[in-house]
C-alpha cells in the first residue's frame, strides 16, 4: 500500500529544544497581548517554513542517494528544524489562556502538539536514530545461499515481493518471507532507543507518551480516538470476515489442509504480499469461476511499453479533467520515477512538497502494472492536495487530518472503472455487468484486506509507546494482534529469546510513520467517493461510478483541498460530504453486492466440508 513521506504527511512537526533555549524562552512577567501573539505566530511561521524547506531537501537527498554522508545531511537539517519547532512549542505556552481569533488559536494548538527535548544530545540522537533506521530499511537485502553452501546473489525487497506475488511454491514463499523478516532485528535496538527518546519528548509537552500524542492530532482526546477506531472496525468487520473465510477456502484448495487449517489463523506468507496487507496478487486463485472479466490492465500497459512518465501522465490527466492545474515542469524534472541502477534508494512510493510554492515531487520506482497505475493516481492525490493548500499559512498547509491526505488519491483511484479505462483508451470494450463481482472482489483484496492490518499496526505501537509492550515482547504482541484482527500467524516459530522484530520489517515502523491514517483513509475515500458521485449527479451502483471529466465534482473536491488543516476535520468532512462523522457505511454500500456473493460462496464451501 503506497504512502507519503513522513516529512510531508504528518499533521504535526516532531520537535526539540536545547537547554539554552529554555532560558531564552522564559516567560516574561508582563501579561501577553493579542498583538504579541499574532507577531509571534507570523515570525514563527516564517522561520519554520524556511527550515522545513531545508529539512525536506535534506530528506529528499537522504532517500534518493543512500549513503552514510547523506544520512548525516538529512539528520543535520532535521535537527535544525527540530530545534526551532521545539522552541516555538515552548514559547507558544506563554499565550495559553489568551483570547485569540479562531485561526490563531488553532495555530497555537497545532504548535504545541509536538515532541520537545530539553537536552541537545538527545535531540541529536533522536534525529540520528531516525535517519539510521530509514537508511537501514532502504539498504536491507536478503542474501540466500546456493545449493552448495556458497553465497548467492542478494535480493532487495522489490525482488522478494515479486516472488511472493507470483510464486505458488509454498517453500519458496516461506523463504522470501523469513528472509526479509530476518533483516529488521539488526535495527531493533535503535528502535528501542528511539521509542524511549520519543516518549521523553512527548512527556515534556504534557502527553502520557508518543502514542497518546499521535492520537491527540485528531481534534479529540486520545481515548476518544481509540474508541472511534474500534467503532469503525466493528462496523466493517463482518465484510472482512467474509472475505477472509472465502480466501481460506481457496488457499486450502491451493496448498492443502496440511498448510491451511480449516479453522484458526492462516500462515501469513500465503497472501501474496510481504505483510499480508494487500491480497491482490491472489486474485487469479480467488476470482469467480464464471463472470469474471478477462481484462488485464497490467498486460495492456506492458504490451504498449508504457513507461514511468506515461503512467504518471495518465494520472495527471485525470486530475486536470476535474479542472485542476497541470503539474509544474519542475515536477517532471526533479521527481524520481524509476529505480536507478547505480545506487540504493527507498523505493517506497511517496509524494513530497519541497517548498511552499510549487516544487512538488514523486519518489516511486514505477513499473507498468495495474497496481502501480493505481498507486500513481494515489500519489498525485497528495501532490494536488499540496498544490491545493499552497495559499494557506505554514501551519495550515497540511491535510484536515492525515487520513484525509491518504484518502484523496484513493478516492480518485476508485474512479478507475471500466468506463474510465475506455475513455482514456486502455480498454476497448467494457465487461458485462455480471463481471462486477470479479471487479469488486479484486478491489476488496486491497481495500478490505488492509483494514485490520492498518488498525493493528498502530494498536501495536500505542502499546509499545505506553510501555505495555516491552522490547522482549515486540514479536509476541505483534502476532497476538495479527491473529486477533487479521486471522493470521507467523509461518515459522518466533525467536524464543525475544530478539525478533517483525514489526520493523514494515517501512512505516522503521520510519516511524503513524499508520492509523491508512485505516481512516480507507473509510474516508468511500465517503468522499459517494459524495462526489452525488455531486456529479450519478445515481447508479456506487462501484460503477467514475467522476473522471466532471468539473462539478472536481470543484467540490478542490474546495476542500484548499482548506488545508485550517478547520477541525469534521468541518472539512462536512464541506465535501455533508456529514461530520466518519462512516464505514459508504464502504459497505460500495461492496454490498460482493458481500452477498461471498456469503453464498462460504455457505457452499462449509456445506462441502461437512460431507
Amino acid at each position: 500500500m503506497p504512502v507519503s513521506s513522513k516529512i510531508i504527511s504528518t499533521l504535526f512537526a516532531l520537535s526539540a529544544m536545547t537547554a539554552a533555549s529554555t532560558t531564552v524562552l522564559a516567560a516574561p512577567a508582563k501579561k501577553p497581548t493579542v498583538a504579541e501573539a499574532e507577531r509571534f505566530l507570523a515570525d514563527t511561521e516564517e522561520r519554520l517554513n524556511k527550515l522545513n524547506n531545508e529539512q525536506a531537501k535534506g530528506a529528499w537527498v537522504g532517500s534518493n542517494f543512500i549513503t552514510d554522508d547523506t544520512e548525516a545531511i538529512a539528520s543535520f537539517f532535521a535537527e535544525r528544524y527540530l530545534t526551532a519547532a521545539g522552541e516555538a512549542a515552548i514559547a507558544a505556552r506563554r499565550f495559553n489562556g489568551l483570547k485569540l481569533p479562531e485561526a490563531s488559536a488553532r495555530k497555537m494548538m497545532l504548535l504545541q502538539q509536538t515532541l520537545v527535548f530539553a537536552d541537545a544530545k538527545e535531540r541529536e540522537q533522536y534525529a540520528q536514530l531516525q535517519a539510521a533506521m530509514n537508511g537501514a530499511y532502504g539498504k536491507a537485502k536478503y542474501c540466500p545461499k546456493n545449493a552448495d553452501g556458497t553465497a548467492g546473489a542478494c535480493m532487495p525487497l522489490g525482488e522478494m515481493e515479486k516472488v511472493l506475488a507470483n510464486s505458488r511454491d509454498e517453500a519458496k514463499l516461506k523463504e522470501m518471507w523469513t528472509g526479509w523478516h530476518a533483516q529488521s532485528p539488526a535495527y531493533k535496538q535503535k528502535y528501542t532507543e528511539y521509542v524511549a527518546l520519543s516518549n521523553k519528548g512527548a512527556k515534556q509537552m504534557g502527553f502520557a507518551d508518543t502514542g497518546a500524542m499521535w492520537r491527540a492530532q485528531y481534534d479529540m482526546p486520545p481515548e476518544a480516538f481509540s474508541a472511534e477506531m474500534e467503532r469503525l472496525w466493528q462496523q466493517v468487520k463482518p465484510l472482512y470476515d467474509a472475505l477472509h473465510t472465502y480466501t481460506r477456502y481457496k488457499l486450502r484448495q491451493t496448498y492443502g489442509p496440511d498448510v491451511v487449517p480449516l479453522t484458526g489463523p492462516i500462515p501469513a506468507h500465503l497472501f501474496g504480499n510481504m505483510w499480508s496487507q494487500s491480497w491482490n496478487n491472489l486474485y487469479p486463485l480467488l476470482k469467480p469461476a464464471t463472470g469474471a472479466s478477462s481484462f488485464d490492465l497490467s498486460k495492456v500497459l506492458e504490451e504498449r511499453k508504457t513507461d514511468a512518465k506515461q503512467m504518471t501522465q495518465y494520472a495527471e490527466r485525470f486530475y486536470t479533467s476535474l479542472g485542476m492545474q497541470k503539474l509544474p515542469e519542475t515536477f517532471w524534472e526533479r521527481s524520481l520515477l524509476t529505480k536507478p541502477r547505480d545506487r540504493d534508494v527507498v523505493c517506497h512510493a511517496s509524494a513530497w512538497p519541497l517548498n511552499e510554492k510549487d516544487d512538488v515531487r514523486i519518489k516511486m520506482c514505477i513499473t507498468p502494472t495495474a497496481e502501480d497505475f493505481t498507486t500513481i493516481h494515489h500519489e498525485l492525490g497528495h501532490i494536488y492536495y499540496f498544490l491545493g493548500y499552497t495559499k494557506q499559512p505554514y501551519l495550515f498547509r497540511n491535510g484536515a487530518n492525515d487520513g484525509f491526505h491518504e484518502a484523496i488519491g484513493d478516492t480518485i483511484a476508485l474512479s478507475i472503472t471500466p468506463s474510465y479505462l475506455q475513455k482514456v483508451g486502455l480498454m476497448d470494450q467494457a465487461p458485462d455487468a455480471n463481471a462486477d463481482i470479479g471487479q469488486l472482489l479484486e478491489r476488496a483484496l486491497s481495500k478490505v484486506a488492509i483494514l485490520p492490518f492498518a488498525y493493528s499496526v498502530d494498536k501495536w505501537r500505542w502499546d509499545v509507546y505506553s510501555g505495555k509492550t516491552k522490547p522482549a515482547d515486540y514479536d509476541k504482541s505483534w502476532w497476538q494482534l495479527r491473529e486477533q484482527y487479521m486471522g493470521m500467524k507467523r509461518p515459522v516459530a518466533a525467536d524464543a529469546n525475544g530478539a525478533g522484530f517483525d514489526a520493523g520489517a514494515k517501512y512505516h515502523v522503521a520510519a516511524d510513520v503513524p499508520y492509523a491514517r491508512y485505516f481512516l483513509a480507507d473509510m474516508l475515500q468511500f465517503q468522499f467517493h459517494r459524495a462526489l458521485c452525488r455531486e456529479a449527479g450519478y445515481t447508479g451502483p456506487l462501484h460503477r461510478c467514475s467522476v473522471y471529466d466532471n468539473a462539478k465534482a472536481g470543484a467540490k473536491l478542490q474546495q476542500m483541498l484548499a482548506m488545508g488543516t485550517s478547520k477541525p476535520w469534521p468541518e472539512e468532512l462536512k464541506a465535501i460530504s455533508g456529514e461530520d462523522k466518519i462512516d464505514g457505511g459508504a464502504l459497505l454500500d460500495y461492496f454490498a453486492p460482493l458481500k452477498t456473493w461471498l456469503d453464498t460462496q462460504n455457505a457452499a464451501f462449509a456445506a462441502a466440508e461437512k460431507k
